[in-house]
């Protein structure tokens, strides 16, 4: 009741777009711990940036030690978590710049949350997939040998659930493909969705 937005007042997207020379796009990239997504966002934002490209990653550890960072991994938190990455990659794509979530984004409830609040136009579904196994022996931040041993409750894949998505708009299997490939994909995807029209 007391809460007056301002929107309308604001410079509008397709002004900074113009000027960006780009269109905005949320690729929201989701997988098991250790699959590969914030390898490929890392990437991809490297070759982007030397074509000029104005991008952000969004991480699911980074924004645990900041925004989220009073979120645990309960059913509940994780969808806070999902909803907060959302609200913030929505303003990020209304400015006209590409942004990279990493998150590992668990359940198809909470990525149809994502989208909803992103808007279907505007968020490109990517799943990283790798299983467990392969995750477990990468092991990259030593997550899951913690997991083996029960310092971890609710750890995704073990005893927390992953569902994998139904119907991305791209599949990455990092077990079968490399980094520079899986990139490469990646940005041919999104090439005609980047670009201004």
């Amino acid at each position: 009741m007391h809460i007056h937005p301002e929107f309308h007042r604001f410079l509008n997207r397709n002004d900074k777009e113009t000027l960006l020379k780009q269109r905005g796009l949320v690729v929201w990239m989701c997988g098991l711990s250790g699959s590969g997504k914030s390898t490929i966002a890392n990437a991809a934002e490297r070759v982007l940036h030397q074509q000029g490209r104005i991008t952000t990653i969004l991480d699911g550890d980074n924004l645990r030690t900041g925004l989220n960072a009073n979120l645990t991994f309960t059913d509940d938190d994780r969808l806070e978590n999902i909803r907060r990455f959302a609200e913030v990659a929505k303003l990020f794509v209304a400015n006209g710049i590409i942004t990279f979530v990493s998150a590992i984004t668990p359940r198809g409830e909470l990525r149809d949350l994502a989208r909803g609040i992103v808007g279907e136009q505007d968020l490109f579904e990517v799943y990283i997939k790798a299983s467990y196994e392969a995750c477990e022996q990468r092991d990259v931040k030593g997550l899951y040998a913690k997991a083996a041993r029960g310092e971890i409750a609710h750890f995704t894949g073990k005893d927390g659930t992953f569902e994998p998505p139904s119907n991305p708009d791209l599949t990455l299997d990092t077990e079968s493909t490399t980094i520079e490939d899986a990139t490469f994909e990646l940005l041919e995807a999104i090439r005609h969705r980047i670009e201004l029209r």
